[in-house]
């Protein structure tokens, strides 16, 4: 079987185990995170702005529909649903790796009808770091090109390559090729993690490097170690990937680590609320991505990811209303309090303080 076919064959037996099976793993920290409530609002709740600015794109909610899938003619009925609710709701959207239809353009129509369902959306194509050593320049504008993205995510994933048989095992030079991109490229450059954070040592090299905007992808939301789990034809990776399924940092902890340069911030893994996009915002995020839970609902028809999303920006609302907060710029500076775990993990840390 050659390459794009085993890429490509792997991207449905992530869809078909994340959908049935339980992959995640980890805790968040969100639970740790209480917004500070206002008894006195002084605002009128049908008037709240849940709009905010990114990277140049005023988008109707932080909601963002975090990376999932594409490569394989089985993914294309999910991304035409994901990109209609992208449309629909005026909110961004990323796609999974293109790395299965860069290596077999046959593929390409399970990414292009995004593009061809969400016109005016706010779109950002997805390219592994490895990818980009080994390939270049070149690929990074060709996965812009296949979707007509305004943007380009470049995804961190070395647990999940640790784990996965065919993995690539070798990071050397993903720092320098990123530089190399955030130099030369024309579209802005996201840097994201895909389920085990960013740290505060990481973000001071990636902002460093010239990214336009960080994806922390922290700990709480699906393991891709789980998943890998799963897949493993052997019980060594097997039993690897459970003993790595909760490695990483919590949401939040990579949230305020990464949020201390005070560049935007997408905040994933483990949001599952509408309530958790507001606490990400008063911990420093821009936008608060989903993938899971909106993967299910979107797997089931287009009538239920609707249903799903009205649900969480409806949330949000009742969150901002409740602290008194009229635009998503009022709520980044609503106070919270932070206990347990987090709280712990944040002043027990020793980052530096910024200059």
């Amino acid at each position: 079987m050659d390459k794009s076919r085993i890429t490509s064959s792997r991207k449905r037996e992530h869809l078909e185990i994340c959908c049935d099976r339980q992959v995640e793993a980890g805790f968040s920290g969100f639970d740790d995170i209480r917004l500070v409530h206002n008894a006195l609002p002084e605002c009128d709740m049908s008037k709240i702005d849940t709009g905010v600015h990114f990277l140049g794109n005023k988008l109707k909610s932080p909601l963002f529909i975090a990376a999932m899938t594409g490569g394989h003619p089985d993914t294309a009925e999910v991304n035409m649903r994901l990109a209609r609710a992208a449309q629909h709701f005026n909110i961004g959207m990323g796609v999974g790796s293109q790395r299965a239809a860069l290596e077999n353009p046959e593929l390409e129509d399970s990414f292009t009808i995004v593009r061809e369902n969400a016109p005016d959306a706010f779109l950002c194509g997805n390219l592994g770091a490895v990818q980009l050593v080994e390939k270049g320049i070149e690929w990074a504008e060709r996965a812009v090109e296949m979707i007509d993205a305004q943007a380009l995510c470049i995804h961190l994933n070395p647990l999940q390559e640790a784990i996965q048989p065919e993995g690539d095992h070798d990071s050397s030079g993903c720092l320098n090729a990123i530089c190399e991109l955030c130099s030369s490229f024309k579209h802005p450059v996201i840097v994201k993690e895909t389920g085990c954070g960013i740290s505060y040592e990481t973000a001071a090299k990636l902002w460093g490097a010239g990214v336009s905007a960080i994806d922390i992808g922290g700990l709480g939301g699906t393991s891709w170690a789980a998943v890998e789990a799963v897949r493993a034809d052997r019980d060594d990776l097997a039993e690897t990937g459970r003993i790595f399924s909760d490695w990483g940092i919590p949401t939040a902890v990579s949230l305020v680590e990464s949020s201390r340069f005070k560049g935007p911030v997408i905040a994933t893994g483990g949001m599952r609320s509408g309530i958790d996009i507001a606490k990400s915002i008063t911990l420093g995020a821009t936008l608060g991505g989903m993938a899971l839970p909106l993967l299910k609902p979107a797997m089931t028809g287009e009538e239920a990811l609707f249903k799903r999303i009205e649900l969480i920006n409806r949330e949000l609302v009742v969150s901002m209303y409740l602290t008194g907060a009229k635009s998503c710029q009022e709520l980044a500076q609503v106070r919270t309090y932070i206990t347990g775990i987090t709280g712990d993990m944040l002043k027990n840390n020793k980052i530096p303080e910024l200059k």
